[in-house]
Formats: C-alpha cells, sequence, structure tokens
C-alpha cells in the first residue's frame, strides 16, 4: 500500500484529503508544518509528499529543498491557494513532481497523486537496473591479461568506437560488454543484448529491426526492434559470428546509416546506437570460408578485444572461487564459506574447458550440496576436476601414468576416509576391500590412519 503524507497548516484541508486519500486505499498520514515533515520523513519511508507553499516557520519551498537533499526522497507535489508562475517554477526547479492551485480539483489530486506514485516506481525500477548491471560489470581478476583488460576498457570506454569481442565459450564476453557500457557516456540509456546463435533465421530480422502487424504470419501486433530499443544506448551482438549473411547485410547497412526499415514498413527509423559484438570464432577464417562478410568485420573491429581462456590466467582462479563463494553464500542465504588451499590446488591443476562459468557452476554445485559446510575441501570438488586435474599434472609435468592413478587413488580414499569420519574398517567396505588390504594402500600412498 502507497504511503502518502500531506503537510499544510489549516486542519480542515488536511483533514479533508486524508478522508479522501484513505477512501481511495492510500495510507495517509499529516502534518502541520515543515519541521515536523522532515522529523517524520527520517522515521518513516513515504511515496508522496503533497506539500504546501504557506507554512508558518520554514516554509514549503524551504521543506522541499530539503527533502529532494534526502537520500531517498518522495515525489512532491505542491498546493497553494495563492500561487503564482514564479512560485510554480522555483518549485519545478527545487524537484517538485508538480504543481497544483488550492481549491483542489478532486479528480486532478488523485490523477497527480497516482502519477506521482508511478514516476517514484519507476526511478527505483531503474535505480536497481543500474544496480544489477554496475554487479554484471565486475571484472575480477588480478593476471596481468585481466588487469590490461581493464585498463583498455577504461580507454575506450568513454569513446563512441564500435568494439568486437574475441573470446572461447564462457570466458566472460558479456561481462566485458555491460563493463564498457557502465563506464561510457551511454551509462544512464539502455544496454540491449541479442544472442544471435539463440534466435532462429527467421526470426532474427523481426528481433532487431522490428516489424509491422500482419507483416508475416504470426505477426498480430507491431513490434519495437532492438535497434530501436537501444537508440542512444548500447547494442550487444553476442556470437555475431552465427549470424546469417542476408542479415549480416542488413545490420551493415544500418550501421553505415544509423537507420533501419522494420519487417513489413517502408518507413525508415533513424537510430544513434553503440554496437558492441562478440564471436568465439575466428572471423577472418569465417570470411575464408564465405559465412561472413569482410566489410561487417571491418565495420565492427574498430577495437577489438580479446578475453584470454581461464587456463591462461590461472592466478585468478583463486579470486574467483571465493568470490563466486560469496556470491552463492548471499544468493543462498547461508553465512559466507570458506575454500582450503588444498581445494584451490585442485581448481587450478583443472583445464576449465568451460572458462569461468564452469568454474562458476562448480562453485554454485557445492554450496548447493553441501547446506551445512562452512569450509569446502578437495573432497567437495566434482570428481571430474579431480581426475583431470590429476591426469593434466601428470601428463604436463613429466609425472608417469603411475604417479598419476597414485594421485587419483589419494585423493579418492582420502574422501572415502572423510565421509567414514576416519573409521578405516567402514571405509574398506564402503571400497570393496580388504581391511588389511586398505592399510597396505594407505601406506603406500601415504595416508595416516587415525584408527586401530
Amino acid at each position: 500500500m502507497e504511503h502518502l503524507l500531506i503537510v499544510d497548516d489549516e486542519a480542515s484541508i488536511r483533514e479533508s484529503l486524508q478522508g479522501i486519500l484513505e477512501d481511495e486505499g492510500y495510507q495517509v498520514a499529516t502534518s502541520p508544518s515543515g519541521e515536523d515533515c522532515l522529523e517524520l520523513l527520517r522515521k518513516t519511508s513515504f511515496d508522496v509528499v503533497v506539500l504546501d507553499v504557506w507554512l508558518p516557520g520554514m516554509d514549503g519551498l524551504e521543506t522541499l529543498e530539503k527533502i529532494r537533499a534526502l537520500d531517498d526522497p518522495p515525489e512532491v507535489i505542491m498546493i497553494s491557494g495563492h500561487g503564482t508562475i514564479e512560485t510554480a517554477v522555483r518549485a519545478t526547479k527545487l524537484g517538485a513532481y508538480d504543481f497544483a492551485e488550492k481549491p483542489l480539483s478532486l479528480e486532478k489530486t488523485l490523477i497527480l497523486i497516482k502519477n506521482a506514485i508511478e514516476t517514484r516506481r519507476l526511478r527505483h525500477e531503474n535505480r536497481d537496473l543500474r544496480k544489477q548491471l554496475q554487479t554484471k560489470s565486475v571484472i575480477v581478476g588480478d593476471s596481468i591479461p585481466m588487469k590490461a583488460l581493464r585498463q583498455q576498457i577504461a580507454l575506450m570506454a568513454p569513446t563512441n568506437g564500435r568494439v568486437l569481442i574475441y573470446g572461447e565459450s564462457g570466458t566472460g564476453k558479456e561481462l566485458v560488454a555491460h563493463a564498457i557500457h557502465v563506464q561510457s557516456l551511454r551509462r544512464d540509456e539502455m544496454f540491449v543484448e541479442v544472442n544471435c546463435a539463440a534466435i532462429p533465421e527467421d526470426l532474427i530480422e523481426s528481433e532487431l529491426f522490428g516489424h509491422r502487424k500482419a507483416s508475416f504470419p504470426g505477426a498480430t501486433a507491431d513490434k519495437e526492434g532492438k535497434f530501436q530499443k537501444a537508440d542512444r544506448g548500447t547494442l550487444f551482438l553476442d556470437e555475431i559470428g552465427d549470424m546469417s549473411l542476408k542479415t549480416q547485410s542488413k545490420v551493415l547497412r544500418t550501421l553505415e546509416q544509423q537507420r533501419f526499415t522494420p519487417v513489413g514498413s517502408d518507413d525508415p527509423i533513424t537510430v544513434d546506437v553503440r554496437v558492441i559484438a562478440s564471436t568465439n570464432k575466428d572471423l577472418e577464417e569465417e570470411i575464408a570460408k564465405g559465412n561472413f562478410r569482410e566489410d561487417l568485420f571491418y565495420r565492427l573491429n574498430v577495437i577489438p578485444f580479446v578475453v584470454p581462456p581461464l587456463r591462461e590466467r590461472k592466478e585468478d582462479i583463486p579470486l574467483f572461487a571465493r568470490y563466486f563463494l560469496k556470491e552463492f553464500a548471499s544468493a543462498y542465504g547461508r553465512r559466507p564459506r570458506e575454500i582450503t588451499d588444498d581445494a584451490i590446488e585442485v581448481l587450478m591443476r583443472y583445464a576449465w574447458p568451460g572458462n569461468v562459468r564452469e568454474l562458476r557452476n562448480v562453485i554454485e554445485r557445492i554450496v548447493i550440496m553441501n547446506p551445512t559446510t562452512s569450509r569446502f575441501e578437495r573432497k567437495h570438488l566434482p570428481p571430474l576436476v579431480h581426475r583431470e586435474g590429476a591426469r593434466r599434472t601428470g601428463s604436463g609435468d613429466g609425472s608417469t601414468l603411475h604417479q598419476a592413478r597414485a594421485a587419483y587413488e589419494r585423493d579418492y580414499i582420502l574422501k572415502k576416509l572423510d565421509e567414514n569420519h576416519g573409521n578405516v574398517s567402514r571405509t574398506a567396505e564402503t571400497l570393496g576391500l580388504e581391511r588389511s588390504h586398505l592399510y597396505r594402500k594407505m601406506k603406500s600412498l601415504g595416508i595416516a590412519a587415525k584408527d586401530s
């Protein structure tokens, strides 16, 4: 329920407005002065304040100025029985939503309040969206490639240069695009994303450029395209290497002319859009194969970015792991978690073919599957990470197959021992081994027994 505050020194006006607005379903409080109004606002959150200009002590305009200085101010509708154009103009400059003259028209007052509430809701929604966008644009990593990437973003983000981001799937190309937008001069406008690989070829033109009603079967209404939605903002064309040649041609014309024609229309629409594109393909190779237009490539490749795979910046893995642990602990309402150095070592041995996205999924999995665990160890990591990490350690540092297998067996036995609270007998039963056999195996692998 929306919360309103009526501020007027005349008790009859306060009572009358309160009764009318409560009948309309609002929660209403009243105040006789500017000083009392500010005291109430420090204690309670209101959506709209209906504020008289002429008040004893602090007048309405001074009160308005102090209200607008609050961290999350309500919308303010000024009212006056002796209003002038100068007063209305000054109130508007100070941040008033609108100005109404007494005696108040009931219909007009209700419309003003309804619109003011909607304006505040949209303001909050935009603020929340900006916070989400800023969160999505946090680039984690202290490796040399990531430091260089952040410097490159800071240098070119304030320009209007087109950007082409290269990188394997899961490296964070979308994150880089978000970061460029957040640091650009267009940060207060829309960031619109299109996954070119996920949209069927027969719908991609409509998605990008919009269409008019009845322009093709199923077009039951006009649709605004992504280029139009991103006007004055940023359009991110993710995996542009999967776009058809036909659509590439229309995108090229749009970039050259900054205008396009929706499907089924003869009227061109002019836009001001900054385009950022990404690809996990070698576009020069795709050009040689005839799958990508060379002229579009040169239009997009004004400022090329390369996001390195995780295996080339392994020193960032501990930072990513702890960052994701904090993120998912917060998301699932759990206490902050820790991860042991031993577990980090296993993570750093793994090749991460799915890059940062795969690491994020692994951390989310162990948080979900171990709800009571406050300290994650190597035993909590998925078997694939253990197995592949051991295999690559064996092949990458001169170790033998026997040594790689021994490393895997040691990890597996340690995991089972922990599950059985160090009880060798129960662990042997779980593994299908004789107790004496398990003891010998543990001794050969350097595992100390905790029970006799």
